[in-house]
This record gives C-alpha cells, structure tokens and sequence, in this order.
C-alpha cells in the first residue's frame, strides 16, 4: 500500500491561459469569461511521486483536481487489504468530484507515475454552476463519462473472457493515452505493473500473467518492468470486440 503523500506546490504555478492541455484540439475551447473564471478557481498545483496518495478513501477534502500530466488511477480496498482499480485517469480528467459531492471519498486515488494536478477549492464549485452554465455542463459530461467507462469495465469482467478483458484494457488505456498526448509513436508505455491489471480484471496474478504472456506471444504487447509497450493496439480492440473511442472533443475544467 502507498503511504506516501502529495504535496501542495504553489511556486510552480502554470497560468490556466499557459495549460498545455488547451494546445491539444482534443479538448473543447474556453469563451474567455470561462477562462477568466477556471483561472480565478485554481489556487496552485499538487505535485506527487509514483504511488503516492492523492485521496484517501473516508476522507473530506476541501479541494478537487484536474490531472495535468502523468497518469493515476482509482480504487477501493477489502478489509483485508484485496483492491479493485475501478478506473484510470490521464491528463484532463477531474479528480475528486465524488468528495464535493457527497462530502467525502468513497475510494482512493493513487499516483502510477510522477504526476501534477490543478488545484481547486471545493468550496467554489456552486458559483460555477451558478454563473458559468457551459462550465456546469462540462462538469456533468465528465461524470456522464466516468460512468460509460465504469459500464465497459463493468461488462469486461462480467462477461468478457481474460483473453478479451485483458486486450481491452491495454486498448482502452492505449487510447485514451494517444488522446491526450501520452502515447510517444516511437515507444507506447503504459505504466502499470501486472498486479494492476490482477487488481482491475479481478484476476488472480497468476492467471494474469499467463493471459499477458499469450498477448505478448502474438507480438500485441511486450511486457516490461513497471510497464507495458503496447504494439499492436488495433489487434488488442479486435480481440475485445471493442469499436473504441469517440473522437468528440471534450471538455477541461
């Protein structure tokens, strides 16, 4: 289990009318009184190391976070310590809606890479809704999205094979990464270890492995480390029976 904590870094503070993200076309334009008030909103940037926490299950927080690069994911645990990864998350998404919402974190958000998120006070979230209808909206589509995501991974381990469960998720993560620019042409890595994917197929490490092995056999995948290098991501949707991704443009908080 992680124990290290991120940390509130205000001295590196990128302007919202800087963000990276916004030069991607994958992500929806702000008017400018959107990006006037999404820069007022933002009080700095959390930085953390690989497998720190970023939320912790039971916990109140009193800010949300949009991922501005690297990659974490989500997840619940048993009492005895068994976890379900229940999604990914890459640059864009918003993190800790859940905790603004309902009032505290019903699952846990850990850090799979080095990572930096935007940080913004909870406490402001009614004047977007209030005053900024195209920014509540776009709050609505990502939760919206969230749960599409959590349907597909719902069906993958209901109903779909380890063979295709595990196809899909490397397609699935493949894409989103391309998406927003994580995915390099020359060396596609996906940071996770094959507990990770045990953990979000809700298969034993054993079977795993093998299942991987048989993925990295017919030349879809190579296995490094601490990741895997995804090669033929077309074949891994084809064997999921997965039409992928839509190419629509989304928003960013």
């Amino acid at each position: 289990m992680s124990t290290a904590l991120a940390t509130v870094a205000h001295a590196r503070r990128i302007p919202c009318e800087a963000c990276p993200l916004r030069e991607n076309e994958h992500f929806r334009d702000f008017t400018p009184e959107e990006l006037k008030f999404v820069s007022s909103f933002k009080r700095g940037e959390l930085v953390s190391e690989p497998s720190s926490t970023i939320l912790a299950e039971g916990a109140h927080s009193a800010q949300l976070f949009t991922l501005l690069s690297g990659w974490a994911f989500r997840f619940k645990t048993l009492e005895d310590g068994r976890r379900q990864i229940l999604n990914y998350l890459l640059p864009g998404d918003l993190v800790g809606l859940q905790g603004s919402v309902i009032g505290e974190m019903e699952h846990s958000v850990e850090s799979l890479s080095a990572v930096v998120l935007c940080v913004f006070q909870r406490d402001t979230l009614p004047t977007l809704f209030e005053n900024h209808p195209g920014l509540a909206f776009d709050v609505t589509w990502l939760a919206s999205r969230e749960e599409r995501m959590l349907d597909e991974n719902l069906l993958s381990v209901g109903r779909r094979s380890a063979m295709e469960r595990a196809a899909y998720l490397i397609a699935f993560l493949y894409q989103r990464a391309e998406q927003v620019g994580q995915a390099k042409a020359s060396k596609q890595l996906i940071p996770i270890t094959q507990q990770h994917v045990a953990d979000t197929l809700g298969l034993s490490i054993v079977h795993t492995n093998k299942t991987l092995r048989k993925l990295a056999e017919r030349g879809l995948i190579r296995w490094h480390d601490r990741a895997c290098e995804v090669l033929d991501p077309e074949a891994l949707a084809d064997i999921a029976g997965w039409g992928g991704l839509s190419d629509r443009r989304r928003p960013l908080i």
